[in-house]
């Protein structure tokens, strides 16, 4: 069978769909090995390679975002101002939605050098499942 241009095209923007949705759809924040893991069982045919290219097309692109951990890269289809807490023993991110909007800072959105468009605020510290 022979590729047409098209038909690339429609498979990655299908591939790209099922990635997003994916993420969107959980709360967790996922690396790209959990997304890669998940997607294959709705597109068993692709490749570990195209899932890291979906992702960093998708946080190139403001679809995304993506969250550094120590030794991990978590991404996050919820691109709203919002902070995460990440631990540092185990490396799990959280969202942080209310805390931060009584900040006064977020919520005029100045500052003395300019108005803020955007954040991204990271808290770290040991989560409550590692404190047990």
């Amino acid at each position: 069978m022979v590729k047409t241009i098209k038909n690339i095209l429609e498979r990655t923007t299908s591939q790209k769909r099922i990635i997003l949705n994916y993420l969107k759809g959980v709360k967790t924040h996922p690396t790209a090995d959990d997304v890669y893991r998940e997607v294959r069982k709705k597109l068993p045919q692709i490749s570990q390679a195209t899932v890291y290219r979906i992702l960093n097309n998708l946080k190139d692109k403001n679809e995304a975002q993506i969250i550094l951990s120590k030794n991990t890269a978590h991404f996050d289809g919820d691109i709203s101002m919002h902070a995460h807490f990440i631990c540092n023993k185990c490396e799990g991110v959280y969202d942080i939605l209310n805390e931060c909007s009584n900040c006064s800072v977020i919520k005029n959105q100045k500052i003395k050098v300019g108005k803020i468009n955007g954040y991204m605020i990271y808290f770290y510290g040991i989560c409550n499942k590692c404190k047990k």
